[in-house]
C-alpha cells in the first residue's frame, strides 16, 4: 500500500511463537505437501441455499446495499407413482420491480441465495435475538429443531417454453430429506413463488441457451445435477408423526423394491412448518455457537490464527465478506495478488462462521500466504503482529477499487492551515487507495519536523494502519557512570541515568551532566574502562548509546573548557607484584585502578606534570591521624609537623591547597622516592624526571603516562576508591521481580512526545542543504472506525534483545482518546470499545499466541488455536496483551 504508514518499530522477530502443544511436522516439508487442488475447486464451487423469503428480506432490510433478485413462479407436479418431483420454474416480468412484502405474503414464498448471504442473513438473525425472541423459540415446542437439509435437484432449461425444469428424485436423495421435499413443494391452493438472489438460474440459462445455439435449434438442454440446501423448517421428531410419512416398501413388476411416500394433505402440517415472522430470531440448530471455530495449528502456526480471529470477529470485515466482495477485486493491480488471497480469506471467513462450530484446518489458505509471501512458507516461528500488517496490506491491494493510480504531486504546505493541508493528503491518499480495509482501518496523523539548527518546520499528514506504542521500558534505558573530578577536591561518585535507547551519546552527556551539577566552566569526557586502561573515548556526540553494553564500566571526567590544544595526559597506575613461594620469577609490574586524566596547559617539564598527578590523588588520602600512628618515633612525627608547615608538596600527608610545581629541592627528593613516571610509547617507556621537559609537540593530543605506586603510597592513599567501579547495568539477579504497571495513555504519551531522529534516520533539511537529527513530533489527527494498538514488547537489535513484561492497564469499554487528537471532528466520536486481544505467552526464546475476542453482549471467549472456550472480563487485562483492538462507538 503506497503511503500507508508502518510501525517504526523495525525489529524482526523470528522465534516467538513456538507452541508445545502445535502437532510437530518435519520442517522440510512444505505447505504445498498438505495442499490438494480439489480444496480449491470445493472453495469455488458455490453452494445455493432455499430459505423463506420473510426470513430473508427482514435481515436485508438492515443491509444497505439492495440485492436485486429475479422472481420465478412455479408449478408443481408430484408423481408418487414415479417418487420424482417436477418444478417448472417461470420469469415473473415484473420480478425487477418487486412490491414491498405486506403482512399478507404467502408463507409459500422462498428466496435462493448463496451461501455467503445466507451466513450473513444466519448471523444478522443471531445477532439481533433478545431473551423475548429466545424465550418464544423455545415455547414453539418440545421436539423441534430447525437445520439445513440437502437436495440433490436436476436442472434443466426448456428452450421452447423459456422455463427452468428441476426434477427431485428419490433415487438422488436419502429418503427422509426427499419426503421433507414432498411436504415444501407439494401441490397446494396457494402459488410457489422462488425468488433467486445468487443469479445462478440466469447464469445457467444463459449457459444453456449458448451451448444449445452451438449443437442444434430445438434441442433439449442436458441435465446438471446440483446440491441444494434447505434452510427455515421446524421438523417435528415426535415419533408418532414421523410414521404418518413412514414410507413403505413395494414390489414391482420387475421384481425389484421401489419405495413410495404414504402421505396426504392432511398430515404435512404436522411434518413441517414453515418459518415466520414471529419465529424469525431463531436459526440454525447450534446457531449460539456462530463464529466460535477454532484453527488448527499447523505447525506453528498460532501467530496466524490468533491474527486471523481477530480479523473474521471484525463487524465490518464479516459483512463485507459474506456479501458480494468478488465484485471489488483488482486483478490488474500490480502490487496485489491477483484476488488469491482476498478469495482465500474471504473463503476461510465463511467456514469459521458456518454454524456447528467445527475446527477448520487454514490449509489452502496458508498455501496462498506462502505463495505471496515465501517468508511464511513452511512451519516457522513469525511474529502475529508483522503477519498481520502484511495481511492487511495485501488485503488491500486485492480489493483495492482503484484501478488506475493517478500521479499526484504534493503541493507545499507552508502557509495554509492545518486542515486544509490534511484534507487535501487525505483525499490524494484516497484517489489512489480505496478499499474495505482502508474504511475501516486506516487514520491519520500529522508529523512535525523541526531542524536544530535553522529551526526549519516541515509539516506532513500521513495514513496509519496501526499505532505501536512503546512501553516505558522499551524507549528508554537505565545507565551507571562514575564521574571523576580534576578539580582535587571531590572524589568519584556514580551517577544512575536514564536516556533513551535510541538515543545519542550526547543525550547522555546532557542528562548526566544535569545530574552531577555540571558547571558552565566545565564538560565531560566518557570513557571506557576494560582491565584498568582506556579502551576507548566515547568523544561522538552522534553515536549512538545501544553501542555500550550492559556490562560496561564507564566513567566520565570532569574537565575545565580549556582549548583542545592542550594535550590530554592520561595516567595510569600500576604496582609491584611479587610472586609468591618459593618460585624464582621476577616482580612484575601490574595496572590497577581506573586511569585518572588531565588537561595541562603549558606543558613543558616533568615537574608539572607530578603537580597534576598529586593533585588529582588529592581526594583520595587516608585520613592524617590513621597516617601517623603508622610511623614510629618523635623525630617522624616532629617531621611530619614541621613539613606540614612547609609551602609546597612534601609527603601525602600535607594540605595541598597551596602546593604548585615550583616546590624546592628537598621537596622533589621525597616526591621522587614516593612515584616514578614514566612516558609510554611505541618503543618503550622512558622515566620522566622533575627537570626534564616532556618531549610533545603541536601535534600533540594525548599523552599516556605510566606511574608506578610504592608500597608505602598505597597504604597512604586509598586505592579501593580507584578501583570499585560498577558496570552500566547490573540487574538484581536474586531481588524479587515485581511486576511493572502502565496505563495505555502513558504509553500514547510516549508515542506522541516529542524526541530527535536517530543517526540512521535523519532528516535533509531543505534550508540547511544537509541532513540534520531533527527533533520529531507525532500528534493523531483522523482516527479509524477499527484502531489496532500494537504494545511494542519486543525490542531486537544488534547487541540486544529482550522481551517486556509491563502490565499494561488498557481501558476495556471506555478508551477516550479526546485529548490526544490535534483535530476534533464533531460528527465522529472519539470514544472505542475493546473487542479483541491477541496475548503472547512466553519469552524470545519461543512462545504462543491466543485471541481473546467479545462475541457480543460481552460475552467473552479465548480461541487458543483449534480450542474455544469462554472467559470471563476479569481475565482480558493481563502482562500478555500484545495487540489490542478497539471499534469505535458513540460518546459516553
Amino acid at each position: 500500500m503506497d503511503d500507508l504508514f508502518s510501525s517504526e518499530d523495525d525489529d524482526h522477530l523470528f522465534d516467538l511463537d513456538y507452541n508445545p502443544y502445535a502437532r510437530k511436522r518435519p520442517l522440510s516439508r512444505l505447505d504445498r505437501d498438505d495442499y490438494d487442488e480439489t480444496d480449491e475447486e470445493e472453495a469455488n464451487r458455490q453452494k445455493l441455499y432455499l430459505v423463506p423469503y420473510r426470513w430473508w428480506k427482514e435481515a436485508q432490510r438492515s443491509v444497505a446495499d439492495e440485492i436485486v433478485g429475479i422472481l420465478y413462479n412455479v408449478l408443481s407436479n408430484y408423481d408418487n407413482a414415479d417418487s420424482e418431483i417436477v418444478l417448472d420454474l417461470r420469469k415473473e416480468e415484473s420480478s425487477g420491480t418487486r412490491v414491498k412484502m405486506g403482512e399478507g405474503v404467502s408463507s409459500r414464498e422462498y428466496a435462493l441465495v448463496k451461501e455467503a448471504l445466507w451466513l450473513r442473513t444466519l448471523k444478522w438473525h443471531n445477532d439481533s435475538k433478545t431473551s423475548e425472541e429466545d424465550e418464544r423459540y423455545h415455547c414453539v415446542g418440545e421436539g423441534q429443531s430447525q437445520e439445513v437439509f440437502p437436495l440433490q435437484i436436476r436442472l434443466s432449461f426448456s428452450p421452447g417454453t423459456n422455463s427452468l425444469l428441476v426434477t427431485i428424485s428419490l433415487k438422488d436423495n436419502a429418503v427422509d430429506f426427499y419426503r421433507r421435499a414432498c411436504i415444501i413443494f407439494n401441490s397446494q391452493s396457494e402459488l410457489l413463488q422462488i425468488w433467486d438472489f445468487s443469479g445462478q438460474t440466469s447464469q445457467f440459462v444463459m449457459n444453456e441457451i449458448i451451448n444449445l445455439s452451438k449443437i442444434s435449434p430445438g434441442k433439449q438442454g442436458k441435465e446438471v445435477l446440483l446440491e441444494l440446501h434447505v434452510h427455515g423448517f421446524f421438523v417435528f421428531t415426535n415419533k408418532t408423526d414421523e410414521r404418518l410419512a413412514e414410507p413403505m416398501k413395494t414390489e414391482n413388476s420387475f421384481g425389484k423394491s421401489r419405495v413410495r411416500m404414504n402421505m396426504n394433505s392432511d398430515n404435512l402440517s404436522s411434518q413441517l412448518m414453515l418459518t415466520n415472522t414471529s419465529l424469525s430470531g431463531s436459526g440454525y440448530r447450534g446457531i449460539g455457537v456462530l463464529g466460535l471455530a477454532g484453527l488448527q495449528n499447523l505447525g506453528n502456526t498460532c501467530f496466524m490464527n490468533s491474527a486471523v480471529q481477530y480479523l473474521v470477529h471484525t463487524p465490518q470485515l464479516v459483512d463485507y465478506c459474506l456479501g458480494d466482495y468478488e465484485k471489488d477485486i483488482n486483478h490488474e493491480n500490480p502490487l496485489g495478488m491477483n484476488g488469491e488471497l482476498s478469495l482465500a480469506f474471504g473463503e476461510l471467513l465463511r467456514k469459521l462462521w458456518a454454524p456447528g462450530a467445527m475446527p477448520v484446518a487454514p490449509r489452502m489458505f496458508k498455501f496462498k500466504l506462502a505463495k505471496f509471501a515465501p517468508q511464511f512458507d513452511g512451519y516457522n516461528q513469525h511474529d502475529s503482529q508483522e503477519f498481520l500488517a502484511f495481511l492487511l496490506d495485501g488485503l488491500h491491494e486485492d480489493l483495492n477499487r482503484v484501478k488506475c493510480k493517478p500521479y499526484i504531486e504534493a503541493k507545499d504546505a507552508e502557509g495554509r492551515p492545518d486542515e486544509e493541508v490534511a484534507d487535501e493528503h487525505w483525499l490524494n491518499h484516497l484517489a489512489r487507495n480505496a478499499s474495505i480495509i482502508v474504511d475501516i482501518f486506516q487514520g491519520q496523523y500529522r508529523s512535525t519536523l523541526v531542524c536544530p539548527v535553522c529551526k526549519k518546520v516541515s509539516v506532513t499528514f500521513d495514513p496509519f494502519m496501526y499505532l505501536t506504542l512503546p512501553l516505558p521500558s522499551t524507549t528508554m534505558r537505565t545507565m551507571t557512570l562514575t564521574v571523576f573530578s580534576t578539580d582535587g577536591i571531590m572524589l568519584p561518585m556514580p551517577f544512575t541515568i536514564t536516556v533513551p535507547k535510541g538515543g545519542r551519546l550526547k543525550d547522555l552527556i546532557d542528562s548526566l551532566s544535569l545530574a552531577c551539577s555540571l558547571k558552565d566552566h566545565e564538560t565531560l569526557l566518557v570513557a571506557e574502562i576494560y582491565k584498568n586502561q582506556i579502551f576507548r573515548l566515547l568523544d561522538g556526540p552522534s553515536d549512538s548509546v545501544a553501542l555500550i553494553r550492559d556490562d560496561d564500566k564507564l566513567v566520565a571526567y570532569r574537565l575545565p573548557k580549556v582549548s583542545e590544544t592542550c594535550p590530554l595526559v592520561v595516567f595510569s597506575h600500576q604496582q609491584l607484584e611479587r610472586p609468591y613461594g618459593f618460585g624464582a620469577m621476577a616482580p612484575n609490574w601490574k595496572l590497577f585502578g581506573v586511569p585518572l586524566i588531565a588537561r595541562i596547559e603549558n606543558l613543558s617539564s616533568g615537574s608539572e606534570i607530578h603537580y597534576q598527578f598529586l593533585k588529582l590523588l588529592r581526594p583520595f588520602l587516608m585520613p592524617v591521624e590513621d597516617v601517623v600512628n603508622d610511623y614510629d618515633g618523635d623525630e617522624t612525627r616532629n617531621t611530619v609537623n614541621e613539613n606540614s608547615k612547609v609551602e609546597g608538596i612534601v609527603s601525602p600527608l600535607v594540605s595541598y591547597s597551596d602546593a604548585g610545581p615550583d616546590s624546592g629541592e628537598e621537596n622533589d627528593v621525597h616526591l621522587n622516592a614516593d612515584f616514578k613516571f614514566y612516558l609510554v610509547d611505541k618503543p618503550g617507556s622512558s622515566e620522566i624526571k622533575m627537570n626534564d621537559p616532556v618531549p610533545i609537540s603541536s601535534l600533540t593530543k594525548n599523552l599516556d603516562v605510566t606511574v608506578h605506586w610504592s608500597d608505602k603510597m598505597i597504604e597512604k592513599y586509598d586505592t579501593c576508591l580507584l578501583s570499585s567501579l560498577p558496570e552500566v547495568f547490573k540487574p538484581q539477579l536474586f531481588a524479587k521481580r515485581h511486576e511493572e504497571s502502565i496505563s495505555l495513555y502513558k504509553c500514547l504519551e510516549g508515542f506522541l512526545q516529542e524526541e530527535p531522529l536517530g543517526p540512521d534516520d535523519m532528516w535533509y533539511c531543505p534550508r540547511c542543504k544537509k541532513h540534520q537529527q531533527a527533533i520529531k513530533k507525532l500528534d493523531l489527527w483522523r482516527l479509524p472506525e477499527i484502531l489496532v494498538i500494537h504494545l511494542k514488547r519486543f525490542s531486537y537489535s544488534r547487541f540486544f534483545k529482550n522481551k517486556l513484561e509491563t502490565y499494561v492497564d488498557f481501558p476495556i469499554h471506555d478508551l477516550n482518546l479526546s485529548n490526544y487528537i490535534s483535530h476534533i471532528d464533531n460528527q465522529l466520536s472519539n470514544c472505542y470499545q475493546l473487542y479483541a486481544v491477541t496475548n503472547h505467552y512466553g519469552g524470545m526464546g519461543g512462545g504462543h499466541y491466543t485471541a481473546l475476542i467479545d462475541h457480543g453482549h460481552g460475552r467473552w471467549y479465548e480461541f487458543d488455536d483449534d480450542r474455544v472456550f469462554p472467559i470471563s472480563e476479569d481475565r482480558i487485562k493481563s502482562s500478555a496483551a500484545y495487540v489490542l483492538f478497539y471499534r469505535r462507538v458513540r460518546e459516553m
